[in-house]
């Protein structure tokens, strides 16, 4: 079993858009959010593909990955994730192959197959077809296809793309796409930040069932973990509560930009809602050095996780960064 110090940390970034604030302030936090990551030694930075939320800025994620690369030096940059669906393979493989040209051996792919967005915005995204349950697979395999060198003949190719061998992840948060992860032999990210109900299941499944590939030798999993870190228990509980105005919001419906703390948040609302956002957030990690470093450690020991994907919306930018050196110090505590 890894310890929590052999645990590699990453973080996934939303983008969110705060109140009273810009979309360009937004992508400036991001930016700067990175760069405190790496000179923290995380691993990557993901950003995350959604449409038509007015909170969240990371719908042009490819866009957003070439922003984030060029803006630092070394921390590997990616998708978390490109929602495939929405896109036919052959444009996702230019897209990220011009990345990798721009940006060797620093950009990852990974990849969801739900559409980010509702069902209006799936047509606006031209998604006018029903999807069947095979086409994500039948995607996945031509996006691979594509990424890898040209064959003799080969009548369509991805120019740049061809022969860039992006590191392909796939995402999801039900056992579907743990038993296509394993199955292809690629490495798999379960999306505990926001549904954690199946993530014993669905790494055990694809832990068990994986085949060896050229890409990945044996299963790697990263698994999304919300974080708030702050000094005191008291401080993160009440930080933490732009995350669960967020989280309420989905719920029921009402989207907003990224809220600023409230005092009692939690406890103004009805015993259901508290439920909810309890079980939205059932991985999380949310209080001081001493919590933080036990609620890692705890899922840690529960999952054996390769890497941690940290999400951590806190409303101050500079207490978000706060939040990432408590995090990065509780793990060697």
């Amino acid at each position: 079993m890894k310890t929590l110090r052999d645990t590699a940390f990453s973080m996934l970034d939303l983008v969110a858009v705060r109140e009273g604030a810009s979309v360009a302030d937004a992508l400036a936090i991001s930016l700067a959010t990175a760069q405190h990551a790496e000179s923290l030694g995380f691993v990557r930075y993901w950003l995350a593909e959604h449409h038509n939320m007015q909170g969240i800025a990371s719908s042009a994620t490819a866009v957003l990955v070439g922003h984030i690369a060029g803006g630092t030096r070394s921390i590997r940059v990616g998708s978390g994730g490109i929602m495939l669906p929405n896109h036919a393979p052959l444009v996702v493989a230019e897209a990220f192959g011009t990345l990798a040209e721009l940006y060797p051996g620093r950009i990852d792919l990974g990849l969801g197959r739900a559409p980010g967005t509702d069902q209006a915005t799936m047509r606006a995204l031209r998604r006018d077809r029903i999807e069947t349950e095979a086409d994500f697979p039948r995607d996945v395999t031509e996006l691979q296809n594509l990424l890898a060198p040209a064959q003799p003949g080969q009548k369509i190719v991805a120019m740049p793309g061809a022969g860039t061998n992006v590191p392909i992840w796939l995402l999801g948060s039900s056992l579907f796409s743990a038993r296509l992860a394993a199955e292809k032999g690629l490495p798999y990210a379960f999306a505990s930040h926001f549904a954690p109900r199946l993530l014993l299941q669905a790494i055990a499944l694809y832990r068990s069932q994986f085949r060896p590939s050229t890409a990945l030798a044996k299963p790697y999993v990263i698994i999304g973990v919300p974080l708030i870190a702050a000094p005191t228990d008291e401080e993160a509980d009440f930080l933490a509560s732009s995350t669960y105005q967020r989280v309420l919001g989905i719920l029921r419906g009402d989207r907003r930009r990224l809220q600023a703390p409230q005092e009692g948040f939690l406890a103004r609302l009805a015993p259901d809602e508290r439920t909810a956002i309890d079980d939205f957030l059932g991985a999380a990690v949310v209080g001081g050095p001493d919590t933080v470093s036990a609620g890692l450690k705890h899922l840690n020991q529960a999952t054996g996780a390769d890497e941690f994907m940290l999400v951590c919306d806190i409303f101050d930018p500079a207490l978000r960064l706060r939040s990432l050196d408590i995090a990065v110090a509780a793990r060697e505590a």
